[in-house]
């Protein structure tokens, strides 16, 4: 990794090319997306199978496009233990952390004979996405729980995941093992940006959505981006992140294991440690250059950190604070002595891992809180998914008839300043 002195011109160049390096989109990309989504808009199932024979298994036909109840119970009978003992956990501590999200109806009466109020409800139908990672051979589990699970919790009737087969026709029994614990309604076999258009859009079998939420690669993202106004999304994400800040006193090895947890995700990952401690920098660079060796994902590894990572040496941990915000990044591990002074200073940040034994990926799978966050520095305007993203809020008002004389007069005033003769009439009929 590289060392940069903070503030200097060359630490500046880094800074900026992480901030701009964006999720950009090609035409080509653009053309392939929006003819995809097209053509199931148009031929539904058969188009999803065609692609889906195409690009991942030639098993798939319409007959077994939806995931069987034979099928998921074959799943069940040959899971582990070990593995449903730390899915069960996984999805009891989910449930509870966003269930405190959720939000009530409420009634108020400000002022005699006005009620006003918001009522929440759920949308009916939302659809989740799971990537399919090595032709299915490295399950995304975790998407199947950050996405199914506050959809549940929301209330939401009828929720689907769409994940790609793997070569032979069958879904990963990992995966059907956390739809099945999660509580999806249906399971169909097919990926990228057709399974987004037939959530979007519908197909004789995939039943339209409201809400499509889940991670996936460029033509996953884009087709989000393209559906969004259609359908609700929860985000547009790009390549993952994480920014340290530590101080002397923090563990290299822990820092070097951290950075790389997420420069294995991808080669435009950014992985960067802010710290007001050379000597820690140093020790930092040699923990990561052994690390990386050991990694089945090391090259990906290697050219994340040449071209994203870097460490910034900083004269105080007020400017690494100041830096974070910043940048903004998706995943912020503060590893300082007593992290939690610094809390109220961190404005924008996907989420936060305090202290030493807090590393990213127990946010990733068991700790609680959602793991799709905000990218590409919009944790300065979004945040995580949440039960919110599943239910929507219908407002409430009511006037009486003393009430509404009382206030007519100035909605007039202010229908007839902005020339709507017809809204002023509304009221005036009234009178």
């Amino acid at each position: 990794m590289k060392i940069f002195e903070y503030p200097s011109e060359a630490a500046e160049k880094r800074v900026r090319d992480t901030i701009d390096r964006g999720l950009g989109f090609s035409r080509e990309d653009h053309e392939n997306v929006q003819a995809y989504l097209d053509d199931v808009k148009q031929r539904g199932d058969a188009a999803l199978v065609e692609y889906t024979n195409r690009f991942d298994s030639k098993a798939v036909t319409p007959d077994n496009l939806k995931v069987t109840e034979a099928e998921f119970q074959e799943a069940l009978a040959g899971m582990e233990p070990k593995f449903l003992q730390a899915l069960d956990r996984a999805v009891e501590q989910l449930t509870v952390y966003h269930t405190k999200q959720k939000e009530n109806s409420w009634i108020d009466t400000p002022r005699n004979g006005v009620m006003v109020g918001q009522m929440v409800k759920p949308v009916e139908a939302a659809g989740v996405y799971a990537p399919g990672a090595k032709g299915g051979k490295t399950p995304l589990v975790s998407s199947v729980l950050m996405g199914g699970i506050p959809a549940k919790v929301a209330g939401v009737d009828n929720i689907c995941l769409m994940t790609p087969p793997m070569e032979d026709g069958r879904i990963n029994p990992h995966i059907l093992a956390a739809a099945r614990k999660v509580g999806i309604d249906a399971v169909f076999k097919a990926g990228s940006a057709w399974a987004i258009g037939a959530l979007a859009y519908g197909t004789e079998q995939v039943p339209r959505v409201d809400v499509i939420v889940g991670p996936g690669n460029i033509y996953v993202t884009l087709a989000k981006k393209i559906v969004s106004g259609t359908v609700g999304i929860d985000m547009i994400a790009g390549p993952s992140e994480i920014l340290i800040i530590a101080d002397k006193g923090a563990n290299p090895d822990f820092i070097a294991a951290d950075l790389l947890s997420q420069a294995e995700h991808d080669v435009l990952a950014s992985a960067i440690l802010v710290t007001d401690s050379r000597e820690l920098a140093d020790k930092v660079v040699t923990a990561v250059a052994t690390q990386v060796e050991a990694l089945s994902r090391k090259e990906i590894a290697k050219e994340s950190i040449e071209n994203f990572g870097s460490i910034l040496v900083v004269p105080d941990i007020e400017t690494a604070i100041e830096l974070s915000n910043r940048l903004a990044p998706e995943h912020l591990e503060i590893l300082v002595d007593n992290p939690f002074t610094w809390i109220d200073r961190i404005r924008n940040a996907g989420a936060m891992f305090l202290g030493p034994y807090t590393p990213e990926p127990m946010g990733d799978y068991i700790a609680g809180p959602n793991h799709v966050l905000p990218t590409a520095g919009t944790a300065r305007f979004s945040s995580a998914l949440s039960v919110e993203h599943f239910t929507k809020k219908t407002s409430l008002i009511h006037y009486s008839e003393d009430a509404f004389k009382k206030e007519a007069d100035d909605v007039v005033t202010l229908a007839m300043t902005e020339g709507l003769d017809a809204h002023a009439n509304s009221v005036k009929v009234r009178k």
